[in-house]
């Protein structure tokens, strides 16, 4: 089915089509960017951006491009979620490339013996679990931080907020012991509320999540440690060559038009990118609770209120996915539930919890997130 037709208004959902919630493919923002129009549009001639180097070649990060290092920063200042005084920004092709590589680069210079064992807390992101396809000597997934026994020789991956439930994470393992990556990727004011700068050794982004732009394939991470910086652009190096500047080049102008928005914002508050985000993702929990009320057989985590920095208001958490759990004790796999009803979703053992979680995307376009609250609803 083509993205066009997903998108436009009044386009229904086949009854007999498999609706695909998945995949975190962030088209939900796509109208925001649509009216946004020439403000967020870039040209790059045909001589422009032809050689590898997008800086000093003797600099740490020689396919930095400075116009997009300068846009990181400037949102970081504005949304103050992130501190970046005395930080590398390392670009990569997405936080996926970004976490390999700073696997590589602690397992190749801070491990006392390898391969080292990388760790995070159930429920975790199901991509950690796949680094042992890379059959990497250094490292491999040893799986759930909260039952690891393995003494001090760990990397813990800490997502908050966590993919798949939404909550806010902190280490598990001692701080005295290991090494940590914090992947920050739904640490934006539209997924949650703002408590200040996380202030962490790595931290890692993407334009995914942050502006929706996942197709752009950018990343970037915020590393405090010079030769930690240095080994994970060796890495970058020798995997891609560099990362695509041409890709940099709209993710700058991308992170311009956002904060721009609210640097120099309209009278009526249009270009908020942030506000529109989180009045998005409200609506679809909002949805979403009611759809799963009337189904009864299904409980959605729940957050508390707090006050969030950005927005000087109290705020909810909307989390770009939703963590279900089954109440019914005769659905034994929720994936087969959902099967039956031509949806499909991830199960719960993709991250280390039990066939009696799901978790689906609210991230897709209109027409998939309307064909699965009328699915859901006419079941109940």
């Amino acid at each position: 089915m083509q993205e066009k037709a997903l998108n436009s208004p009044g386009f229904e959902i086949d009854p007999d089509l498999v609706i695909t919630l998945t995949h975190g493919d962030p088209i939900m923002f796509e109208p925001f960017w649509k009216e946004e129009g020439h403000n967020a549009t870039v040209t790059i001639s045909g001589w422009e951006k032809m050689s590898y180097y997008a800086c000093d070649p003797d600099d740490i990060c020689w396919f930095l491009e400075p116009d997009f290092a300068n846009e990181v920063l400037r949102l970081h200042r504005i949304v103050n979620n992130a501190a970046t005084n005395g930080s590398h920004i390392i670009p990569g092709a997405g936080s996926t490339q970004l976490i390999h590589a700073t696997l590589h680069a602690l397992a190749s210079i801070e491990a006392r013996r390898h391969p080292v064992n990388v760790v995070s807390a159930a429920p975790y992101y199901s991509m950690y679990s796949d680094i042992n396809s890379l059959k990497s000597a250094l490292y491999h997934w040893a799986g759930d931080a909260a039952t690891f026994k393995g003494g001090d020789n760990f990397i813990e991956i800490v997502c908050s907020p966590n993919n798949p439930d939404g909550m806010i994470r902190h280490a598990v393992l001692s701080n005295n012991a290991g090494r940590r990556v914090h992947d920050m990727a739904y640490y934006w004011p539209h997924y949650t509320p703002m408590r200040g700068p996380a202030d962490h050794n790595i931290m890692l982004f993407t334009m995914s999540k942050a502006t929706g732009h996942a197709g752009t394939r950018i990343g970037w991470a915020l590393v405090k440690d010079t030769d930690v910086a240095r080994e994970m652009v060796n890495y970058i190096t020798l995997n891609t060559n560099g990362v695509s500047r041409d890709s940099q080049v709209r993710a700058a102008r991308i992170l311009k038009v956002i904060s721009d928005g609210y640097e120099f914002p309209n009278s009526n508050g249009a270009g908020q990118f942030f506000h529109i985000g989180r009045h998005l993702l409200a609506d679809r929990w909002r949805r979403l609770r009611q759809a799963m009320e009337v189904l009864g057989k299904f409980s959605l985590p729940r957050f508390s209120t707090e006050f969030c920095e950005f927005f000087k208001e109290h705020a909810q958490t909307y989390p770009g996915f939703a963590w279900l759990r089954s109440e019914d004790e005769s659905i034994n796999d929720c994936g087969d539930f959902f099967k039956g009803i031509n949806v499909q979703i991830r199960n719960g053992r993709l991250f280390g919890a039990g066939p009696n979680y799901v978790r689906i995307s609210l991230m897709g376009s209109d027409a998939y997130f309307d064909g699965f609250i009328k699915r859901i609803t006419s079941v109940g």
